[in-house]
């Protein structure tokens, strides 16, 4: 049976290692468009680069690595980016952002025609997501969106949040996600681990353990393994676990996908 295609939607930037001298693409929505496509998914991009060598990156790294990029937009103006260092445990420190074009970028009524078409979309930061939602409301389109990157205002099929390395305070973001009326939860939470609940049962896994050398991308990654199994309708526990490997990769090299 053909998959029907599913759709992130929202950031892209190049992440510029400021100690390594050394640059990637990346952005929320594009590291889990790359890594469902990976997983033999039939993924679309839907976003904006600017008119410059950067966006010509970004759009050459998407082609090249499976993403459908009919509806990625040129703007003019600056791709955006992101400045970050690595620290002795090979987490990422965000030291400067700037979002350039995506700040501006909304789907066109032909891309929103499209968006209607997706059995599911995952939103990473964009400024409408309500606004884009409801537009699609009535078309059977679900939805997740990185709730860690840019706040919503609930009523997800999947919302996705990040705690650090606390248990507690991850069960605590359980809760309030679940009272914003989400579906569904899922918080990741460092080296220990993710939990997540559908309101009735809560669900924990712990990591994978790999020698670590960069950990930028990784929710990004947990995310799009998390919905692969989702979407192939694997048991909630199932889903955590297949998010949890698919993290444990990307933490091996430099980036949030290798390029």
């Amino acid at each position: 049976m053909t998959q029907k295609p599913i759709a992130t939607l929202g950031d892209n930037c190049i992440d510029q290692y400021c100690d390594l001298n050394e640059s990637a693409v990346g952005g929320n929505a594009v590291n889990v468009a790359v890594h469902l496509s990976q997983l033999n998914r039939n993924c679309a991009y839907f976003g904006a680069v600017g008119n410059d060598a950067d966006g010509k990156l970004v759009r050459s790294t998407l082609q090249a690595n499976g993403v459908d990029i009919g509806a990625l937009q040129t703007l003019s103006g600056m791709t955006s980016f992101t400045n970050l260092r690595i620290d002795r445990t090979g987490d990422r420190v965000i030291t400067e952002e700037n979002f350039g074009v995506c700040a501006d970028y909304y789907p066109n009524e032909e891309e929103i025609g499209r968006l209607a078409t997706m059995q599911h979309i995952h939103i990473g930061w964009f400024r409408h997501s309500s606004k884009l939602r409801n537009r699609l409301a009535g078309h059977g389109v679900t939805f997740s969106q990185d709730v860690a990157v840019n706040s919503e205002d609930g009523n997800l099929d999947i919302a996705f949040e990040s705690a650090g390395p606390s248990m507690d305070n991850a069960k605590k973001k359980i809760d309030e996600l679940l009272r914003a009326g989400n579906k569904f939860a899922v918080v990741t939470c460092s080296y220990l681990g993710s939990v997540a609940s559908d309101g009735n049962k809560l669900f924990t896994t712990g990591i994978t353990p790999v020698d670590v050398v960069d950990t930028t991308g990784a929710g990004d990654t947990f995310i799009a393994g998390f919905l692969d199994a989702w979407l192939n309708g694997r048991s909630n526990q199932d889903c955590l676990n297949a998010g949890r490997d698919n993290a444990a990769k990307t933490c091996t090299h430099v980036g949030g996908f290798v390029q």
